[in-house]
């Protein structure tokens, strides 16, 4: 079974930097394009960033630019670059594959303050 642990969210005002991180468990992790998803109360979690195998990425139009996306076969990690962060960047931040597994971390929380 798979574990997902997010960890580096926190509060920032606007325009500044956070770096998620995603630690997975599993030998399968180096054959699953994974992704970074957020969810703010009340509404469906949305799959913000994501990337292949073989590292090719894709990024919703919203933080297109801003955000960016790697991950770490060797250590089983997926990380989340975001800059020029907004106010309406403020969500919990998970890591899932791109077909999300059942189990989802706790995710980590990102506060934007205007």
């Amino acid at each position: 079974q798979v574990r997902l642990v997010e960890s580096g969210g926190g509060l920032v005002q606007a325009g500044g930097s956070l770096r998620l991180s995603c630690a997975a468990s599993g030998s399968f992790f180096s054959t699953k394009p994974m992704g970074w998803y957020r969810q703010v109360p009340g509404k469906q979690r949305t799959l913000v960033a994501s990337i292949t195998t073989g590292a090719s990425t894709n990024y919703a139009d919203s933080v297109k630019g801003r955000f960016t996306i790697s991950r770490d076969n060797a250590r089983n990690t997926v990380l989340l670059q975001m800059n020029s962060l907004k106010p309406e960047d403020t969500a919990r931040y998970y890591c899932n594959a791109v077909t999300p597994w059942d189990s989802w971390g706790q995710g980590t929380q990102v506060t934007v303050s205007s």
